[in-house]
């Protein structure tokens, strides 16, 4: 729309948030998520009519901000969040801890009463200025709206601003705070937009008011080949932990691997455990199965580890790091330091993806195929020890949703066990697989709402995965699937409580372990299929004919489902140290 043929706006909030939101969509921004409210009026409205941002319907701010998360987790984009003023921004708080936590990128734009009767008991009105800490990137109380040039050019810059720090190195959120005064809607104030203004002003610049170009940080050549030779050692591991939005290329990965001879331990969130990778590289996936005091003692310790990402997912993985004697290579882009046991040797600032296909030119070839192809004969007898044994766990629904998943798909596991068992059972396959999970701050709250959000960015099939009591916890998260036209399969385990408190000291001390640790609720979730429009079907878990059965024909029909497998967490826990026991013993002995 130009300025010729644009509409005069009636008064200065409604120039305020339309200038501003135009700006955001010059960045770039074609989703925002928005929460009913009063005081935010003018942001809503001017989202609301402008035709190239979709707007995502949430009535719960909560929700809201965790089904923002998700797109963005998705696509490595913002999705903003719109909200009134009040604790409803505080609703947001936990998600804007995982994307801190978990490096995704968010901008929160909350509304908020004007600044003198804050601190007067005012209704409505709390202290939002830097409400979230330390949580965010970026905090700025925007002026309070005002027609004249300075001001307008100032919005239209902390726009572009808010979008290229939430997307920074690291990404995550941006919070910014709008005073708003009365009229909120749309009505014409008789000389509250002078027609005098510039047209740069009212209207902005042909494209984006300020345009970030972002490069990225990278070592000198010196720097690269000393730290090319430090890698040419015979016993290396590239460890690949829970990928940063929007992810390490594959291709980087392949290369490194190719040229190192290094087994890729790639976590089940890494972005390089599925897809075409895993036909021509040494991917590992069973090492949570297998690794351990045994492992370790028998076999040599590896020379030299290269880390990127977040901390792996895998307890065993993480203690086996922290145990060996290696040199280990933190690299990470923001600096930031991610290896809590404090063994690592040398941080490497740099963007993984390009240093990894840099170092692959300037490494000589594998040095040791025998050390590769001891990893690669561990990771077969995990997986051909899990294929010869009949014993239920509840990781088996998992190696069962990896293997009838559709391809593509997207699949997004709950934290506490679900992402667990896909790091031990989810085998590494080249099926085009894109595996989600909020572990940054690792809560069990806004599952649903995430994976809601996730599924809303892609045309991929996704499958959700979720323990029931992340399934209580955000239940009104369901709400998604028609507010916001999102298709899922649910896979809900329920085992009454919380089961991976069965993996803990405390299960010898009960009471108070089953009251207070696994707290078993009892609940029917039958209901949730009529209350929010699902098909709703329930299963044994050890019944695995009947779920692969109800997870087909789910994944192949239309709408949304909800398939509950009923399983018992301490049996599961049985089976799994029992399999872990087993593996250990076969590893072993072929290996050693």
């Amino acid at each position: 729309m130009t300025e010729r043929d644009r509409p005069a706006d009636p008064n200065r909030n409604t120039l305020w948030a339309r200038a501003f939101v135009d700006e955001l969509a010059a960045a770039g921004i074609d989703a925002v998520c928005i929460s009913p409210g009063s005081r935010s009026t003018p942001l809503t409205v001017a989202f609301d009519r402008h035709d190239d941002i979709h707007v995502f319907s949430h009535l719960d701010e909560r929700s809201a901000a965790y089904f923002a998360l998700g797109r963005a987790r998705r696509t490595g984009e913002v999705t903003p969040l719109v909200c009134t003023s009040g604790t409803a921004a505080a609703n947001f708080h936990p998600a804007v801890i995982e994307a801190s936590q978990s490096r995704v990128p968010m901008l929160l734009l909350t509304a908020d009463r004007p600044p003198e009767i804050r601190d007067s008991g005012a209704n409505q009105t709390i202290d939002q200025e830097k409400l979230f800490g330390d949580a965010v990137r970026w905090y700025r109380d925007v002026a309070e709206p005002e027609a004249t040039p300075r001001k307008l050019r100032s919005l239209r810059t902390t726009a572009a601003r808010g979008v290229a720090r939430a997307s920074g190195t690291p990404a995550g959120p941006v919070h910014l705070n709008f005073p708003f005064r009365k009229p909120l809607e749309p009505t014409p104030v008789e000389g509250d937009v002078p027609d005098t203004l510039p047209p740069t002003a009212a209207d902005g610049r042909d494209g984006a008011f300020v345009t970030t170009e972002r490069g990225v940080p990278e070592l000198d050549e010196n720097a690269l080949r000393g730290l090319a030779e430090d890698l040419s050692e015979p016993r290396g591991l590239l460890v690949v932990g829970p990928a940063d939005a929007p992810g390490i290329d594959p291709e980087a990965v392949a290369a490194f691997a190719h040229a190192s001879g290094f087994p890729v331990l790639a976590d089940p969130l890494s972005g390089v455990r599925y897809g075409g990778l895993v036909r021509t590289t040494p991917v590992i996936g069973g090492y949570d199965g297998f690794l351990g005091d045994r492992v370790r003692e028998a076999w040599p310790d590896p020379d030299v580890v290269v880390r990127v990402g977040a901390s792996p997912t895998s307890k065993p993985l993480r203690e086996y790091l922290a145990r060996t004697d290696a040199r280990q290579y933190v690299v990470d882009p923001a600096s930031g330091w991610r290896e809590a046991a404090f063994t690592a040797t040398d941080l490497v600032v740099a963007d993984p993806s390009r240093l990894l296909g840099r170092l692959s030119r300037h490494l000589a070839g594998p040095a040791s195929p025998a050390w590769r192809e001891r990893w690669t004969a561990a990771d077969s007898a995990h997986r051909a020890v899990l294929e010869e044994t009949d014993s239920f766990c509840e990781g088996r629904v998992l190696a069962d949703i990896l293997d009838l998943a559709p391809d593509p798909s997207t699949l997004f596991v709950s934290n506490s066990m679900p992402v667990r068992d896909l790091d031990r059972f989810g085998a590494p396959a080249t099926k085009s697989l894109t595996a989600l999970g909020n572990r940054g701050a690792s809560g069990i709250d806004g599952i649903v709402s995430t994976a809601l959000g996730a599924g809303s960015a892609t045309t991929d099939d996704l499958t959700l995965v979720t323990g029931d009591l992340a399934y209580y916890h955000d239940m009104n998260g369901l709400l998604a699937l028609d507010r916001c036209d999102v298709e899922a399969t649910v896979v809900l385990v329920n085992n009454d409580g919380g089961g991976i408190f069965h993996m803990l000291p405390i299960e010898a001390y009960d009471p108070p372990f089953t009251t207070q640790f696994v707290t078993p609720h009892g609940l029917d979730f039958a209901p949730t299929g009529d209350l929010y429009g699902l098909s709703f079907a329930r299963v044994e878990g050890g019944d695995r004919s009947a779920f692969r059965d109800a997870y087909a024909e789910a994944t192949t029909s239309e709408g949304s489902h909800v398939i509950e497998v009923r399983t018992d967490a301490a049996s599961s826990h049985g089976v799994r140290e029992d399999l872990r026991d087993t593996v250990t013993a076969r590893v072993l002995e072929e290996t050693t």
